[in-house]
């Protein structure tokens, strides 16, 4: 418990602005924590997940999201390695129709 929170208090609170920062729990909000860190996290806030997550639970967590940005979408593919028909969150937005696509 004292080293999850202490990877967690390494993590800039503003990710969670929207969230009780305190009552986070890694293991049940992964998806969730990984997704902010992905779409708005800096290279030091990617670098403690990276360490904490398995190189499988990374994967896994991260083809379950439902949405990320092209950008980071595509980090994510590249960078760990997952084919981007095997993401959940450009399956969905393939079948989706967007008016912008900027």
């Amino acid at each position: 418990m004292f080293a999850e929170n202490q990877i967690l208090m390494q993590l800039r609170r503003s990710l969670f602005w929207d969230t009780d920062y305190e009552k986070l729990d890694w293991e049940k909000n992964d998806r969730f924590i990984v997704e902010r860190v992905l779409q708005m996290g800096t290279e030091e806030d990617f670098r403690e997940i990276v360490a904490y997550y398995g190189k499988a639970r990374r994967r896994e967590i991260i083809k379950q999201i439902r949405y990320l940005d092209k950008k980071p979408m595509h980090f994510a593919s590249v960078y760990f390695d997952i084919p981007l028909n095997e993401m959940r969150c450009y399956i969905l937005r393939q079948s989706g129709t967007l008016h912008w696509d900027y």
